[in-house]
C-alpha cells in the first residue's frame, strides 16, 4: 500500500497587484451615467413660503424619481412650503447614515444629530404647520475624523411616494419612518445611497506579482485567474491629498470551483502602498489630477498609491486563521527592521504548519513574540465543508427575504448578490448553495466575482454570482438578474423575471422554518447587542470563547432549520426511484428513466403543484437522482439525507425533539501541537544577530530566502490516517455506525434482540472478510452464490442485520466479477426481507448493473445445445426397451425376466441464466451434526453435477464412498462425548426401532431389541463400568458395511423413549431433532463439531465423514484448540462463552464483559493451543526391529494377533471428547488474547481495512501484526461456520515453522471447546471429566488434580438418575449436601448448573440431551428450593441458571462442540 501524503494546510502563497502587462479595465467599459465625484457632507432644510433661499454650494431637491414634486409639508392645511437640500465636498467627513426622528415616540440614537433648525435659524420641524401634530426632525451621523480616501459616505439622496407608484431605487437605502406625518397628504420617505466616493483613479485588470511555491503542484496547480480574485475591483492607481489617512486593509475571501466540483478556498487582504510618480506617462497623470490641464504643471499637494493585495489558496475554509497569518505578515512588511526575512515566515507557516488530525485536534502556532493563532480540526459533519455563515445570511437579509432567497435557488433563477463588504459576500453565497442540501448548484457560481469576469452576468443560464457595489458605478446590470443587496436587506425583482411567492412551498414545513429563522435572528440580535460592561481582563478570554460557542450552536440551529425543510419537502422519493432491473437501454441515466416523475409530482398536494414542477426541471434535482441512483462520492451525505426523510414528520407545525445534527465537535481534546516561531540565527559570538530586513512596500518574494521545511516530522506526527484506496469493500458511513449503536442500545435491554443483534453483527464481519474470500476462490460465480445463500438463510431464521453493508458488498463484488443477474437477486431478497435500500447500497446496484456486461437475451448457444441434448437422451430412451428386446432374442431368455433398465439422466431445460435447470434433483438429505445447519458446502456428487467445466468453490478432500447404512448410536454411546454423531439417511428410511431395512438397529446380532422401561434404560446408560475400553484408531476399512461412530455396546436398545413426564432423553423415532435448543436457530444449523480448515481454511459439509487423519488421506498439518471460557478475576469462577455475550456491552469500544456471579467487569481471553502434527525436523532414523512391533503401537499389534478392531468406524479413529484423537504432536504453543465482542471487533476490522487495506486479510502478516482481530475473526467464523482461508493463514506465521520436506500442502484443523483449554492441576476435576474417568475414558487435558472421594461413580449415578428422571430439584439437593461435607472440595469454579448440564451432556451424549428443555427443567426446580436455603444462598453457592441473555445467545449462536 502506497503512503498517502497528509492534508495540506496551504497550497499557494500569492502576491497580486498592478504588473506591467495589466490592460485598463475602463477603456472597455460600457456607457453608464456619470458617478458621483464627491460625497455628501451636509443636509438643510429650508423653508421658501418664508422667503429662504437655498444655501450655497446646495443642491435642492424639488420632485421625486418619477417627477412628482415633492413638499415636505404637503399634507398640512396652510403649511409652509419646505425643501431638502444637501451639499457635497471632501473639506469636511462625509455623511455615513440619513435618519428620521418622532420627538416624543424616539430616543435619540448615539453618534447622531438632529436637524432642528434652518440655515436661517428658523424651525426644521417637518410637522410645523399645526401646533397639535407630532414634532418630525431628519437625523445624520457623520464619518470620523480624519477622512479617508475610501471612507464610505452618503451619495445620493432621493425622495419617493408609494401611492404614485414609485419604488426604493436599486442600491439605496429607505428609511422606513414617513415624512408626512399627517391624515392628509401621500406618504413620503427618504431614500440615500451609500458608495466609495473617490475619483482620481485608474482601475487595470490585476496580474501576478510573485507566488510561492514557484512550480505547480500535480494535484492542484495554481489557476491563472487567482490575481483578478484577490483584487475583485482591480488594481489601481490613485491620487491622494498629501495627509490623506491610509484606509485599513480590507480581507476578502473567494471560491474557486474546478471542472469535477472541488472546491479551493481563498483568502486575501487589500491594502495600499506608495507608487512612483516616475512610472506614469502624461495622459494618465492628467487623468489623476497631478497637471494642470492648460499649461500642464505638476499639481502640488497630491501623493501616488497603489492597490496590492497577498492571497493564500487552500482547500480548507479556515477563513478566521488565514486573516489573522496575513494580518501579521502585512504588519510585518510594514514595520521593522527585522532579523528574519519575511520568506522565513511565509515558508515556515506553509511546510511547518501541520493539518490538525484526530490525535492532535489543536495546533497553536507562535508566529512571534505578540501573535499567535489557534487552529482546529474542522468539526465531524455529515453535511459537506464550506465556508457558510447562515447567521451572516440571518444578520444581513432577515428571515423573510432568506426564505425568499430559498424559493429563487430551488427555481434555479438568475442571482446578483452584491455588497460594499467583500467578506460577506463569499459567506452569503455559501450560505445560499448550503441551504439548499442534499441538492447541489450546478449552474455558474461565482461569490465574489471580479470587474473582469463582469461578462458572465449576461450569460444565459442561471447562476449566482456576488460582486461588489461598487460595480453599478461602473456598468449598467442586466435587466433579467434577480439583485440581492445585502447593505440594504433588499431584493430587487424586474419585471422579467419574477420570484415564486413562498406561499407556493409547502404551508407547515415553510411555517416552521420561518418560526425557527426568527427566533434564531432575535436571539443573534440579542447576542450582538449584549451590552458592553467593564469586565476584568481575565473573563474577556473566557467571555469570547462563551460567545464564539453560542455562536456555533445557533449556526447548527440555522443550518438544522433549512435540512429540516428539504428533508419534508422531499419526503417520500426513494419509493419513486426506478432501479436497473433487465439489462440497461443506452438512456439508462436519463432522469426520467431512473425516477417516476409524474409519480412524484402526483403525491404532493395541488396546492404545490407549481412549485414542484419548477423544482422537477432543474439541474439540481436531474443530478441528485442521478447521485441517489449510482455510486458517488456524496453517499455518506446522501445517506444522512435519508436519515433525516425518515426522522421528520411533515405534519408537524413545530420542529421534532430529536435533532436531525449530531456533531462531533473534536476542539475540546486536551492534545495542542505547539509551533514555535523560525529560529533566529546566532550572531557572532552567540551575539544577537544584526536587524537588516526592513521594506518601503510589499517586497516580491526571494526565493533564496525560502527555507525548506524545518521538522518535517511534525507534519508525520500531527497527519490523519489516510485510508488505503485499494480497500474493496465499501465500509459503513458514520451514519450508519451511530444508527447501529442506537439499535445496539436498544437490543441490549432486551435478551432476544441483544443475541441477535451480536449475530448480525458476526454475519457483518464475514461479509467484511468476503472480498478477500472471493479474490481467493476459484470459482468467482460459486463463491458469490455461496455468500447469496447466506443471505437467504439468514433472511428465513430472521437475523437482525444492523446495517446494509451485508448486501451492499455482495452487490459491489457482483458488479466487479461481472454478475448483474446475481445483483438483482440481491436487490429482491432485500426488498423481501422489508429493506429498503439506502442511497449508498442504492448506488453500488445501479453500478452494477449498468456496468456488467448483460448475457444474451436468448442464450444462444447454450439453449440450443440444450434442446439437442434432450432430443439425443428422448431418442436414447425410445430406444432402449428395443435394444433389450433384441437382446432377448438373441440370448434366448423369456421377456419376464428383463432386468429394469439403468436409470438416464433426466431432461434438462434451460431456465437459468447459468445454464443449470431448476428441476435438478436436490441431493440427498443428510442428518447432519446436531446444531448443524445444512449449508451450501457440497459433496463430490453434487459438485459434478453442477456442470463440467467450472470448477470447485473450494478444493475438496476425496472421501470413501459411505456405507450402505448407517444407524445412529445408541443413547448410551461408549465414548461418552459431548459432541454429535452424524448419520446419513441415504441408505434408507429408519424403521420405528431405528433400524434401516438393510440391517438391524442394534449393536447385536439378535436385530431389533424391545423395548424397556425407564429403570432398565437409565441402567445401561450409567453403567460406565460395562463399557469396553477407549476406542483407538483402526485400519482402514476392509468391508463396505463397517459401521462408523461411536462403540455400541451388545444388547443396548436401538432407540430411547420419553417418559410420560417430559424426559431429557431424545425419541429416536425423531431424526430431524437435535441437540440443544438451537435447533430453531441459526447457529445451531451451522456444523461447529468439525471446523477443519483443510487444505483451503473451508468446513466440510455437514454430512461428511471427518478425513483429517483417518485412512486414504493425510492428517492435519496443525490442529488448533480455541476456549473462550475465561475465569473471573473477582471470585475466580468459570465464565462460559454464552454468559461472556451476555455480559458484553453496547459500547463499540468496551472490551469488558460482566461477571454472572460476582458482576465485577473484566475482559475475557481466547485461550488458544496450537498443535503441531507434522513431522518433525530431521528425525534420526530407527532400524526395523526383528523382534516385531512394540507394544505401544497398538494397531500392528492387533493385526499380528488376530484381534478384532474395535467396532468403531473404519478408517476413521475413535472419539474422544466429541473430535477425533490425533497423534501427540511434536510442538505446541500455547497463547491467550483478548475476547472482542462483535461490535468491537467490527470498529477494529473496519479500522484496519481502512488503514492498511484489505490485502492484509489474505496475508500471513495478519496473524502475527493484529492476532487479536485475527484468533476473533477465526473463532466466530468458526462459530458459525462460515468458510474463510484464515486458517491457512497460520502456516505462513511465526506459529508455525516452516516445514523443510512437505511432502504435500498441510492441512489446518480447528476446533472449538466450552470449557477451559489450561485447567489449574491443584482444583477439582469437574463431575463430566470424572465420569469419563470412571468409564475408563482418557481427558483431554491431563493436568486434572485427583477427584475428591465424595464424587464416587454412585453420587454421579445419583445425579444423572434425577436428572434423568426430571427430579432436577433432587440432583441439586443431593449436589449442595454432598458440598457441605467438609471432606468436600470447598470452591468450585464450575456453577452447579454447569456441572450437572457438562454431566449430563457426557453421560447422555448431546444429540440426546435438550439443553432447552433441561433449562427449564432447572429453573422450575430452583424455584421449589427457593424457599428452603433460600434464593440469596443458592446465589451464593453458584446455583442459579444463565440469565435469559446468556440462553438467548447460546440458543442463537449454538453451543460449542466439545469440552
Amino acid at each position: 500500500m502506497s503512503d498517502e501524503k497528509p492534508p495540506q494546510l496551504v497550497d499557494y502563497f500569492v502576491v497580486a497587484g498592478l504588473a506591467e502587462g495589466s490592460r485598463a479595465l475602463e477603456e472597455e467599459q460600457q456607457p453608464r451615467p456619470a458617478r458621483p465625484g464627491e460625497p455628501i457632507t451636509d443636509v438643510a432644510v429650508i423653508i421658501r413660503s418664508q422667503g429662504e433661499e437655498v444655501p450655497q454650494g446646495f443642491t435642492c431637491i424639488e420632485t421625486s424619481t418619477s417627477g412628482h414634486p415633492v413638499d415636505l409639508n404637503a399634507g398640512l392645511l396652510n403649511n409652509p412650503q419646505m425643501f431638502l437640500c444637501y451639499k457635497r465636498g471632501r473639506d469636511k467627513p462625509p455623511l455615513i447614515e440619513l435618519g428620521v426622528h418622532y420627538e416624543g415616540k424616539d430616543r435619540p440614537k448615539p453618534g447622531y444629530q438632529i436637524l432642528d433648525t434652518t440655515p436661517y435659524s428658523r424651525s426644521a420641524n417637518l410637522a410645523s404647520g399645526s401646533p397639535g401634530h407630532q414634532r418630525t426632525f431628519l437625523t445624520f451621523r457623520r464619518a470620523a475624523e480624519p477622512p479617508g480616501h475610501h471612507t464610505l459616505g452618503v451619495t445620493d439622496i432621493c425622495l419617493v411616494m408609494p401611492s404614485k407608484g414609485e419604488s426604493t431605487p436599486h442600491t439605496f437605502c429607505r428609511v422606513d419612518k414617513n415624512l408626512n406625518t399627517s391624515m392628509w397628504g401621500p406618504a413620503l420617505f427618504l431614500c440615500y445611497k451609500i458608495a466609495v466616493a473617490k475619483d482620481n483613479t485608474l482601475v487595470y485588470e490585476a496580474g501576478l506579482l510573485s507566488r510561492y511555491p514557484e512550480q505547480d503542484s500535480e494535484s492542484f496547480p495554481l489557476p491563472e485567474s487567482v490575481p483578478v480574485f484577490c483584487l475583485p475591483m482591480g488594481a489601481t492607481i490613485e491620487s491622494w491629498p498629501v495627509g490623506t489617512k491610509y484606509p485599513l486593509p480590507v480581507f476578502s475571501t473567494f471560491v474557486l470551483t474546478g471542472a469535477s466540483g472541488d472546491k479551493v478556498y481563498g483568502a486575501a487582504i487589500q491594502f495600499h502602498e506608495a507608487f512612483p510618480r516616475e512610472r506614469l506617462s502624461e495622459a494618465q497623470a492628467l487623468r489623476l489630477g497631478l497637471l494642470s490641464v492648460v499649461d500642464r504643471r505638476p499639481v502640488p499637494g497630491r501623493s501616488l498609491h497603489t492597490r496590492k493585495s497577498i492571497c493564500v489558496l487552500s482547500h480548507w475554509p479556515f477563513f478566521d486563521v488565514f486573516r489573522k497569518f496575513l494580518m501579521f505578515i502585512y504588519r510585518y512588511s510594514i514595520s521593522g527592521p527585522h532579523v528574519l526575512p519575511l520568506e522565513t515566515h511565509i515558508s515556515h507557516f506553509m511546510h511547518n504548519v501541520p493539518f490538525p488530525s484526530p490525535q492532535r485536534p489543536r495546533i497553536l502556532v507562535q508566529m512571534s513574540p505578540y501573535d499567535s493563532l489557534l487552529l482546529c480540526r474542522p468539526v465531524s459533519s455529515p453535511l459537506p465543508l464550506s465556508g457558510a455563515s447562515f447567521l451572516t445570511l440571518l444578520q444581513n437579509l432577515g428571515p423573510d427575504n432568506a426564505v425568499a432567497l430559498l424559493v429563487a435557488v430551488l427555481t434555479e433563477q438568475k442571482l446578483l448578490i452584491h455588497s460594499l463588504r467583500p467578506d460577506v459576500l463569499t459567506s452569503v453565497g455559501e450560505a445560499l448553495v448550503a441551504m439548499i442540501f442534499p441538492l447541489r448548484w450546478q449552474c455558474p457560481y461565482i461569490p465574489l466575482c471580479p470587474l473582469a469576469l463582469a461578462d458572465v452576468l449576461c450569460a444565459p443560464v442561471p447562476f449566482i454570482v456576488g460582486i461588489h457595489s461598487s460595480y453599478f458605478d461602473l456598468y449598467e446590470p442586466p435587466r433579467d438578474v434577480i439583485f440581492v443587496d445585502l447593505d440594504t436587506n433588499t431584493i430587487f425583482q424586474s419585471e422579467e423575471r419574477k420570484l415564486l411567492s413562498p406561499r407556493a412551498l409547502p404551508r407547515r414545513p415553510c411555517k416552521v422554518l420561518l418560526a425557527s429563522l426568527h427566533s434564531l435572528s432575535q436571539q443573534l440580535d440579542e447576542l450582538l447587542s449584549a451590552p458592553g460592561e467593564e469586565e476584568p481582563p481575565e473573563l474577556v478570554l473566557s467571555d469570547a470563547e462563551a460567545a464564539g460557542a453560542r455562536r456555533a450552536q445557533l449556526e447548527l440551529e440555522a443550518r438544522a432549520a433549512f435540512l429540516r425543510f428539504m428533508a419534508c419537502a422531499l419526503r417520500g422519493y426513494r419509493s419513486f426511484l426506478r432501479p436497473i432491473a433487465p439489462a440497461p437501454a443506452p438512456a439508462g441515466r436519463d432522469a426520467g428513466s431512473l425516477f417516476a416523475l409524474q409519480g412524484f409530482l402526483r403525491s404532493r398536494e395541488r396546492a404545490y403543484q407549481r412549485f414542484y414542477g419548477q423544482l422537477l426541471r432543474t439541474q439540481l434535482f436531474t443530478q441528485f437522482i442521478e447521485d441517489c441512483s449510482f455510486a458517488s462520492d456524496r453517499e455518506p451525505c446522501l445517506e444522512f439525507f435519508d436519515t433525516c426523510v425518515d426522522k421528520v414528520q411533515v405534519d408537524l407545525e413545530k420542529p421534532e425533539d430529536t435533532p436531525l445534527m449530531e456533531l462531533d465537535d473534536p476542539r475540546g481534546g486536551e492534545h495542542t501541537v505547539f509551533i514555535t516561531p523560525p529560529e533566529q540565527p546566532a550572531g557572532p559570538d552567540g551575539a544577537e544577530p544584526p536587524a537588516r530586513y526592513r521594506y518601503d512596500g510589499f517586497p516580491t518574494l526571494r526565493p533564496e530566502l525560502l527555507e525548506p521545511p524545518r521538522d518535517p516530522l511534525v507534519a508525520q506526527l500531527c497527519q490523519a490516517r489516510s485510508s488505503a484506496p485499494s480497500s474493496p469493500a465499501p465500509r459503513r458511513t458514520k451514519q450508519e455506525m451511530k444508527v447501529a449503536q442506537r439499535v445496539a442500545q436498544k437490543s441490549s435491554a432486551v435478551p432476544e434482540l441483544w443475541a441477535r443483534c451480536l449475530l448480525g453483527h458476526c454475519y457483518g464481519l464475514w461479509f467484511l472478510y468476503l472480498p478477500t474470500q472471493v479474490r481467493a476462490a476459484p470459482a468467482k460465480l460459486r463463491a458469490l452464490q455461496l455468500a447469496y445463500d447466506v443471505l437467504r438463510k439468514m433472511e428465513q431464521h430472521k437475523v437482525v442485520l444492523p446495517d446494509e453493508v451485508c448486501y451492499r458488498i455482495l452487490m459491489q463484488l457482483c458488479g466487479q466479477y461481472g454478475e448483474p443477474v446475481l445483483s438483482v437477486r440481491v436487490l429482491l431478497e432485500m426488498k423481501r426481507a422489508g429493506i429498503v435500500p439506502n442511497t449508498v447500497t442504492y448506488g453500488y446496484y445501479n453500478k452494477a448493473v449498468l456496468e456488467s456486461k448483460w448475457p444474451a437475451g436468448t442464450q444462444g448457444g447454450r439453449l440450443r445445445w440444450a434442446k439437442l441434448r434432450n432430443v439425443v437422451l428422448g431418442a436414447a430412451q425410445f430406444r432402449q426397451p428395443l435394444r433389450q428386446r433384441q437382446r432377448q432374442r438373441a440370448a434366448g431368455d423369456p421377456p419376464g425376466d428383463v432386468p429394469p433398465p439403468a436409470p438416464r439422466p433426466p431432461l434438462h431445460r434451460q431456465t437459468t441464466w447459468a445454464g443449470r435447470s431448476l428441476r435438478d434433483p436436490v441431493p440427498a438429505p443428510r442428518l447432519v451434526k446436531s446444531g448443524s445447519l445444512s449449508f451450501p458446502a457440497r459433496t463430490e456428487a453434487g459438485a459434478a453435477r453442477e456442470g463440467p467445466g467450472e470448477p470447485p468453490l473450494l478444493p475438496v478432500t476425496p472421501t470413501p464412498p459411505p456405507p450402505p447404512h448407517r444407524p445412529r448410536a445408541p443413547p448410551g454411546s461408549a465414548d461418552g462425548s459431548l459432541s454429535d454423531i452424524a448419520t446419513d439417511d441415504s441408505g434408507g428410511d429408519e424403521g420405528p426401532g431405528g433400524a434401516g431395512p438393510g440391517g438391524a438397529g442394534g449393536g447385536g446380532p439378535g436385530g431389533v431389541t424391545p423395548r424397556r422401561g425407564l429403570a432398565a434404560k437409565l441402567q445401561q446408560l450409567l453403567s460406565p463400568g460395562k463399557r469396553p475400553p477407549p476406542p483407538r484408531p483402526s485400519e482402514p476399512p476392509r468391508e463396505p458395511g463397517g459401521r462408523r461412530g461411536s462403540e455400541q455396546r451388545d444388547g443396548d436398545p436401538p432407540t430411547s423413549r420419553r417418559s410420560p413426564a417430559g424426559t431429557l432423553l431424545r425419541p429416536r423415532e425423531r431424526p430431524e431433532s437435535t441437540a440443544s435448543e438451537s435447533s430453531v436457530s441459526l447457529g445451531s444449523e451451522l456444523d461447529l463439531s468439525d471446523a477443519s480448515g483443510g487444505s483451503s481454511g473451508a468446513p466440510k459439509a455437514s454430512g461428511e465423514p471427518c478425513t483429517d487423519g483417518g485412512a486414504g488421506t493425510e492428517p492435519p498439518g496443525l490442529e488448533v484448540l480455541l476456549s473462550s471460557c475465561s475465569r473471573c478475576p473477582g471470585c475466580a469462577a468459570l465464565v462460559f462463552d454464552e454468559e461472556l455475550m451476555a455480559g458484553w456491552t453496547s459500547d463499540d469500544s468496551n472490551l469488558n464483559t460482566s461477571c454472572p456471579f460476582c458482576s465485577r467487569s473484566f475482559v475475557p481471553f481466547l485461550s488458544i493451543e496450537i498443535r503441531d502434527l507434522r513431522r518433525p525436523p530431521s528425525p534420526p532414523p530407527v532400524p526395523p526391529s526383528p523382534q516385531g512391533p512394540v507394544l505401544s503401537d497398538r494397531r500392528r499389534c492387533l493385526e499380528l494377533d488376530g484381534t478384532p478392531e474395535t467396532p468403531g468406524t473404519p478408517g476413521t479413529p475413535g472419539l474422544c471428547n466429541g473430535c477425533a484423537e490425533t497423534p501427540p504432536p511434536w510442538r505446541r504453543e500455547r497463547v491467550a488474547f483478548a475476547y472482542l465482542s462483535p461490535l468491537v471487533l467490527r470498529k477494529e476490522l473496519e479500522s484496519l481495512v481502512e488503514n492498511e487495506g484489505g490485502e492484509l486479510l489474505a496475508r500471513p502478516e495478519l496473524v502475527d501484526k493484529h492476532p487479536i482481530i485475527y484468533w476473533n475473526l477465526l473463532w466466530f467464523f468458526q462459530r458459525l461456520a462460515l468458510p474463510s482461508q484464515l486458517p491457512l493463514l497460520l502456516l505462513g506465521s511465526q506459529h508455525a515453522p516452516p516445514d523443510p520436506q512437505p511432502p504435500e500442502p498441510s492441512r489446518v484443523r480447528v476446533r472449538l471447546l466450552w470449557d477451559v483449554l489450561s485447567p489449574d492441576p491443584e482444583s477439582c476435576p469437574p463431575l463430566y471429566v470424572i465420569w469419563r474417568l470412571h468409564s475408563n475414558i482418557p481427558p483431554r487435558l491431563h493436568p486434572w488434580g485427583p477427584p475428591a472421594p465424595q464424587f464416587s461413580l454412585p453420587f454421579l449415578e445419583a445425579l444423572l438418575s434425577h436428572v434423568g428422571l426430571n427430579e432436577v430439584h433432587k440432583a441439586i439437593g443431593l449436589f449442595l449436601e454432598t458440598l457441605a461435607d467438609p471432606k468436600a472440595p470447598r470452591t468450585l469454579h464450575r456453577s452447579i448448573y454447569r456441572e450437572l448440564l457438562f454431566l449430563t451432556l457426557a453421560a447422555l451424549g448431546r444429540e440426546h440431551t435438550d439443553i432447552a428443555a433441561f433449562d427449564r427443567r432447572y429453573r422450575s426446580a430452583l424455584a421449589k428450593l427457593g424457599g428452603a436455603p433460600g434464593r440469596d444462598e443458592l446465589r451464593r453457592r453458584r446455583a442459579q441458571p444463565p440469565s435469559a441473555r446468556a440462553s438467548e445467545c447460546r440458543r442463537c449462536f449454538g453451543a460449542p462442540p466439545e469440552c
